[in-house]
């Protein structure tokens, strides 16, 4: 099979199209054909070396979208998404024509996506949901501030927010694009500046939000703490900027604020299939929409695929597999 595989850390100039051995799923595994698959930041640091428990040599690669070849009877012909934190870490990942997954971990996929749209769902959307819904527990009728809510994680949240019934006040150097589906959902839109807490406060009433969902993290840290109202729970994702960071303990305490961190590369990909399989049935339903893909690319251009990622492209871009 055709694959994308890297033996050293750098750039994604060290991103080789190589051919492999074509997998043969041990029991308890299935092949599944991969049709599309997105590249994500994390896929980026990946190959960079940001990760210390990535094993070389390695095909990167988080999200898929594809068919099932090769497993047990009642699967052959499924279209299946997932996502996982082993594969293209760990074990080999969905930048290849084919990746072989336990059984576990298949997850049949929306019907109303194409595989290039639900192949841009996976990380996003199950880190969103892992802090929104497992961890926050956000509940009807409460205000969420989204710091980062032009991003893929920030626009994740945002749906998943307002399916909950939830209020959301996105936060951000700049505006969601106007066709992404953040846009059109977002209550209110407050720039990230000296102004952005006291905004924020008005209008929450001076209360402050129920929570936070930070996806942004280290340069914004301060900002997240500074809109939670008493009792709020705050979500980190990220360290972007900064690794280490500083902030009135005093305050922190006062204000009985809950700390959170939510990280999906602790799932692997049969641990993120429950996730998966709750939003193939709300994107079915019509509760979510999918992101904008804005670039794609053949696998034999999966350098320009991670040069564009790494150059920030605002907008999902996908590897078209088969």
């Amino acid at each position: 099979m055709k694959a994308i595989q890297f033996k050293t850390f750098g750039k994604p100039d060290v991103l080789e199209l190589v051919d492999l051995p074509t997998p043969t799923p041990a029991a308890g595994h299935a092949l599944v054909q991969v049709k599309s698959a997105s590249v994500n930041p994390s896929d980026v640091k990946n190959v960079s070396g940001h990760f210390d428990h990535t094993t070389l040599p390695r095909v990167p690669g988080r999200d898929f979208s594809g068919v099932v070849v090769s497993g047990p009877h009642e699967w052959i012909g499924a279209e299946v998404w997932g996502t996982g934190g082993d594969i293209g870490f760990t074990r080999d990942g969905t930048h290849a024509e084919f990746i072989e997954i336990p059984v576990a971990a298949l997850a049949r996929k929306p019907k109303a996506l194409s595989h290039a749209q639900a192949a841009s769902i996976g990380v996003n959307f199950v880190v969103g949901w892992l802090g929104t819904v497992d961890y926050a527990q956000l509940s009807a009728g409460e205000t969420i501030a989204v710091i980062g809510v032009s991003g893929g994680v920030g626009g994740a949240v945002t749906q998943i927010a307002k399916a909950r019934g939830a209020r959301v006040i996105g936060v951000g150097r700049e505006a969601p694009d106007a066709e992404s589906p953040a846009a059109k959902l977002i209550d209110a839109f407050v720039p990230m500046d000296a102004g952005t807490a006291a905004k924020v406060r008005e209008l929450t009433g001076g209360a402050g939000a129920d929570v936070v969902y930070d996806a942004v993290g280290g340069v914004a840290f301060e900002l997240a703490l500074s809109l939670v109202k008493r009792r709020g729970r705050v979500v980190e994702i990220s360290a972007t900027g900064k690794r280490r960071v500083e902030f009135d303990l005093i305050d922190f305490y006062h204000n009985e604020t809950q700390l959170l961190g939510a990280d999906s590369a602790k799932l692997g990909v049969a641990e993120a299939a429950p996730i998966m399989r709750a939003l193939a049935d709300a994107f079915d339903e019509g509760k979510f929409a999918p992101p904008v893909v804005a670039e794609r690319f053949a696998l034999e251009h999966a350098q320009d695929a991670y040069a564009a990622v790494a150059a920030g492209t605002r907008g999902r871009v996908v590897i078209d597999i088969a």
